[in-house]
């Protein structure tokens, strides 16, 4: 299992309906992060900053390939049309990232 961090900012003025959208995420969508071994998934916010932290352990062995199954996922990628505008990727990240990938550096087991 790997444990796997991302932060991304968000439009201040869309936290409410970005909430409201993941208190019903799409059945579709969960299938496919199970599916691509995507378990104890989770996304906080911090205000004033309007950053958002997203956590999930990683079960499989070939996270690439589980990656870009969920990308290829027709109702993940519709799910992502809706939550897409909410976002405001870092200008830090790397080439093709939308969440930018923080590295681990504690872990209490």
């Amino acid at each position: 299992m790997k444990r796997m961090g991302f932060v991304i900012g968000i439009d201040p003025d869309r936290i409410a309906e970005y909430k409201r959208v993941h208190a019903d995420v799409w059945p579709g969508v969960l299938e496919r992060l199970r599916k691509s071994n995507i378990t104890n998934y989770s996304i906080f916010l911090r205000q004033p900053e309007n950053l958002m932290f997203s956590y999930w352990e990683y079960t499989g062995d070939d996270f690439e390939t589980d990656n870009a199954a969920i990308a290829a996922d027709p109702t993940t990628r519709d799910w992502w049309k809706i939550c897409g505008p909410m976002q405001e990727p870092l200008a830090t990240r790397a080439e093709g990232e939308w969440w930018a990938p923080m590295e681990e550096v504690f872990h209490l087991d």
